[in-house]
């Protein structure tokens, strides 16, 4: 997919259905929705409409009754178990209500752990997810366990370790479900940040008042989308990520051309 061709993921007729004859019941229901590069998303409804079900669906947590899912313009709708796992590795960063961290880890290794499954040492591992760490001033607990932080803390841990691998796609599940409101204010501005840099947010939310971070609104009622709001342009997005890892490789391509004509210019 060219960088040009904003669109990240795009969901055609996704349908997910539990059950047989007359037990037959639907979670999603044919279901479409696109999604640009840069977007920060919420998605709001009554509990069962369909929104969990759907991020694990986009999350490749889960797979679809019928349905064509389009990630980056490849169908992932049917791919082998590993290939998502691979695709979830790089691609996509988690971050859950309930923190979903390993007690028996510290809190670096939590960190770390998106980084086993694209197979970094263990050493590259620890410094990035260290460097993560920074960034929300963590790194002075960096060998705490989880049960020695607050809710706040675990859930900039658990974001850290949702972006420790660069994903271009974020996707949290009422990431301030349980916490309190300065916890959650700290918790938004992260995301906030995140998301001014380039990445792509989908967030669950049953809190109406956090949808001044979003770019798009969308209500779901009964596995359908009822309402679709977008409060910024797409052309007013911020840049995409990818965007930006390409103009750095190219400036880094430029200086080292540059040194090479030019030496002195390096002293």
């Amino acid at each position: 997919m060219s960088v040009l061709d904003n669109t990240i993921i795009k969901l055609n007729g996704i349908t997910k259905r539990y059950g047989y004859g007359d037990t037959t019941s639907y979670a999603l229901k044919d279901f479409d929705l696109e999604v640009k590069r840069g977007e920060f998303i919420m998605i709001m409804g009554p509990s069962g409409c369909g929104k969990t079900t759907l991020l694990n669906i986009i999350g490749l947590l889960d797979r679809s009754t019928e349905g064509e899912y389009l990630l980056n313009g490849e169908d992932v709708s049917d791919i082998s178990a590993r290939r998502q796992a691979r695709l979830r590795a790089k691609k996509i960063g988690f971050v859950f209500q309930d923190f979903n961290l390993i007690q028996n880890l510290t809190v670096i290794e939590n960190v770390a752990l998106p980084l086993v499954y694209v197979n970094r040492p263990r050493t590259v591992r620890l410094k990035a997810a260290s460097n993560a760490l920074k960034r929300f001033h963590l790194n002075e607990r960096e060998y705490y366990r989880p049960d020695q932080l607050s809710g706040g803390q675990k859930q900039r841990v658990a974001i850290a370790r949702a972006i420790v691998s660069d994903p271009e796609i974020i996707l949290a599940d009422e990431p301030t479900g349980n916490l309190d409101s300065r916890s959650s204010s700290i918790v938004m501005e992260e995301l906030r940040a995140i998301h001014e840099e380039g990445n792509t947010i989908i967030m669950v939310t049953h809190n109406p008042s956090l949808t001044v971070y979003a770019t798009r609104v969308i209500n779901m009622l009964d596995g359908q989308i009822d309402t679709d709001v977008k409060t910024v342009a797409d052309h007013n997005l911020p840049q995409p990520i990818e965007v930006k890892a390409k103009k750095r490789r190219a400036r880094k391509i430029s200086r080292t051309i540059s040194s090479e004509i030019n030496p002195e210019e390096e002293k």
